[in-house]
């Protein structure tokens, strides 16, 4: 294949900012690596859910189900809530609808960039959450129930962990291990849980520790989710990739984003088995939209993990070696002093980022 057919979802917010700048790179990547990306913008979001009362369209999950890889920027904004209460997230009815099972969270820290820890040893964080993202916790998404009335009144959520879907990530996580192994790192995989108190997390457990002997070249070890939040401030560069629920690894992938300087640096994918979205971890930070000072790196991040996917999925070394192309250049432009991320304390705008880039692409 030399075309690949990408559905673009800006979203809200600054989601569009630091995708103009991700479709900027990619156009300019594509000389260089000889392929084409068709890139497709469609209708999602939450100001489009305020608008027509539509957050996901189907029309754009077609779009979604059709396209060989989708990239997502930002979406929800603070005042857009369902008739629950809660958010309008298109980005979890993605997730769902097309079975999007492993939310994977890489973290490294860059030369150049600050970082909050004072130890010297968090130059060498470098590790990947893998949060389940069809179960768990938010399973009870929209299955909620409030019973009784006044100060009588009770409120349930319901986790649901089940066999198949707890074994494939569990899996998926050791077989991403063995790569990062191949690759020269650590290859163990510390699985996230809170099994001392919780019936599905020690259900969870017992699934993990039955898939985990299927793959005797890498190690593994148990851990709280209490104690791994305790121990990603203090000593993170231990880690190398973590597996865990869909609630769990929501809180920890905000945590281990912090430890390399913020969301600003947090690239994301959701992938199942014959989709994937990549998106940046961070927000639609709407007091920043439309200043033009947003960080696009987690989003460009994204898209060479987009690249990447696809390289592995099609056998396409050209993909693999686009998406090592746009991460070293980024890391150039940051080791070299070039820019500084507003979010970094810099005055380096999105389009100085960008621009940066395309010049070391």
């Amino acid at each position: 294949m030399t075309s690949y057919d990408i559905a673009v979802l800006p979203g809200d917010g600054i989601g569009v900012e630091v995708m103009n700048a991700a479709l900027e790179i990619l156009r300019a990547l594509e000389p260089r690596i000889g392929r084409q990306f068709t890139l497709t913008v469609h209708p999602a979001g939450a100001q489009l859910y305020a608008d027509t009362g539509n957050a996901l369209p189907d029309s754009t999950l077609k779009a979604c189900r059709d396209a060989h890889a989708i990239l997502f920027g930002a979406m929800g904004l603070p005042h857009v809530r369902a008739k629950d209460g809660t958010e309008v997230i298109p980005q979890l009815d993605l997730r769902f609808a097309l079975d999007l099972y492993a939310g994977v969270r890489p973290i490294k820290t860059w030369p150049g960039l600050p970082v909050p820890l004072r130890d010297p040893r968090a130059a060498q964080i470098d590790l990947v959450l893998v949060r389940e993202s069809t179960e768990g916790l938010f399973y009870a998404r929209g299955r909620g129930t409030i019973e009784g009335t006044g100060e009588q009144a009770h409120a349930l959520d319901t986790m649901k962990i089940t066999h198949q879907g707890t074994a494939r990530v569990c899996d998926f996580s050791l077989r991403l291990a063995e790569q990062r192994k191949a690759a020269g790192k650590r290859g163990h995989v510390t699985n996230v849980d809170k099994a001392n108190v919780f019936t599905s997390m020690a259900y969870w457990r017992q699934i993990f520790e039955q898939r985990a002997q299927a793959f005797p070249g890498i190690t593994t070890e148990n851990a709280y989710v209490d104690a791994m939040a305790l121990n990603l401030i203090m000593k993170p560069w231990q880690y190398d990739v973590l597996v865990t629920e869909n609630m769990f690894g929501d809180i920890l992938s905000d945590l281990i984003a912090a430890l390399v300087g913020g969301m600003g640096m947090a690239p994301s994918a959701d992938i199942g088995d014959h989709h994937a979205v990549f998106q940046p971890a961070h927000g639609t930070a709407p007091d920043i939209a439309g200043q033009g000072i947003a960080n696009p790196s987690a989003m460009l991040l994204s898209a060479a993990m987009m690249l990447e996917w696809l390289a592995d999925r099609h056998a396409d070394a050209a993909l693999a070696e686009g998406a090592h192309a746009i991460e070293k250049a980024l890391r150039t432009s940051f080791a070299n002093k070039e820019v500084l991320p507003f979010d970094f304390g810099g005055k380096s705008t999105t389009a100085d980022i960008a621009n940066a880039v395309l010049r070391h692409l």
